[in-house]
């Protein structure tokens, strides 16, 4: 059956795609300067990066990248120790920062260096945490991850004056505040200061709207009036699509927020933003964002799932406008949320759950063509039908 849908509609599925591949390069190149504690070419790339706000093909930036990469080891044995959320007496968790910690004492000037390490404690503090509720956070695994947010707070405070030039370290401000809380008008001052450092940077719009949430530091009207700022600020970069940037993750997550959307401003910031941004990665996201994340889920409130329906019914345009190939890691990603905590034991096992939903959204999508018994197949130019 899979076969003769396969050989019906035909779209190219790159293995990896771009996107990943040059995140994996990136990654893996930060990785690789650490483990040869060759951090002054390390530091270099990272900066370089930074200063030119260089991106992949899907707009992640490169010194992000390079930086999580420079860290990983460290962040990795932490969360593997933590993994049952009892760590066994011994389990070295502090090795590695503790290392850490010694190279930047060498460089104690190089903000660079300090956002690595700062972003190190703050990472390696979530996983003490973890992402639920306060009141269901064990008194020592707070305790610990307030000892390394409060770290990273005297890192990056030593390096104030260079955060207002530098998105990585704006980046590593707002995660530190979205972890620590405080007055909800520096938390948006932050914000805004790494949007203005960095404006083609989506991952900015979405973490502040998440964060603007009840859950975390805000309200709903906060949330919709810092979407509409956000727009107003960046018109000339996104349109209006800083409003839906902003609203992207906020509204999949509380039924609340998603109730309350401006849905006209919300379509259209969509719309602007493949105007944007036309890689195939964006693409995809957006597509698989309103088919699978909005479309597959129903919450019982009326205004809540009509808002769902009509963002779900704007993948068909998305597909048929934009499309041209098949990333299904995104599609696999939006079944679940873009849930940043998710861990994947078996890559391609989750690719293919991905491949499948996508398959059958596009099915259905084409199945009068299909049920007509033509062939829809993806060209760089998009869908096209052809008599089978």
């Amino acid at each position: 059956m899979a076969t003769a849908l396969e050989n019906a509609l035909s779209i190219p599925c790159p293995d990896p795609t771009a996107e990943e591949r040059a995140r994996d390069e990136h990654q893996a190149r930060g990785q690789k300067l650490a483990r040869l504690e060759d951090w002054d070419v390390l530091i270099r790339e990272i900066a370089d990066a930074d200063a030119a706000r260089t991106k992949t093909p899907g707009g992640m930036p490169i010194a992000e990248l390079l930086a999580f990469g420079a860290r990983g080891d460290v962040v990795g044995a932490a969360e593997h120790a933590l993994v049952s959320g009892h760590p066994e007496k011994g389990a070295p968790l502090l090795a590695g920062i503790e290392a850490l910690e010694q190279v930047l004492a060498e460089h104690p000037e190089n903000p660079m260096l300090a956002a690595i390490v700062a972003m190190a404690h703050i990472d390696i503090g979530w996983a003490w945490r973890g992402t639920g509720w306060d009141i269901e956070v064990p008194p020592r695994n707070r305790e610990a991850f307030a000892a390394h947010f409060d770290r990273a707070a005297d890192i990056l405070s030593e390096h104030s004056d260079a955060t207002e030039h530098s998105p990585l370290l704006a980046a590593a401000v707002c995660a530190l505040s979205a972890g620590r809380g405080g007055p909800v008008r520096q938390i948006v001052r932050n914000f805004e200061a790494w949007i203005e450092l960095d404006p083609r940077n989506a991952r900015a719009y979405r973490t502040f709207g998440a964060q603007m949430l009840p859950r975390w530091h805000g309200d709903y009207d906060r949330l919709e009036l810092e979407a509409r700022r956000a727009a107003g600020r960046t018109h000339d970069v996104w349109g209006s699509g800083a409003y839906a940037w902003v609203m992207f993750d906020a509204i999949s997550s509380d039924p609340v927020a998603c109730a309350r959307l401006d849905l006209d401003f919300f379509l259209d910031g969509l719309s602007d933003i493949l105007r944007n941004a036309q890689d195939q990665h964006t693409v995809n996201m957006v597509a698989a964002y309103c088919a699978n994340t909005m479309g597959a889920t129903q919450t019982g409130d009326d205004e809540t799932d009509y808002i769902r329906a009509q963002i779900a019914d704007a993948a068909a345009w998305v597909v048929r406008e934009h499309l041209t190939e098949l990333h299904p890691m995104l599609w696999a990603h939006a079944a679940r949320g873009f849930d940043n905590a998710l861990r994947i034991r078996c890559p391609d096992r989750f690719a293919a759950s991905g491949y499948a939903d996508a398959l059958r959204y596009l099915a259905d999508l084409f199945r009068r063509e299909l049920a007509a018994g033509k062939r829809v197949v993806f060209t760089e130019n998009g869908a096209e039908t052809f008599v089978a």
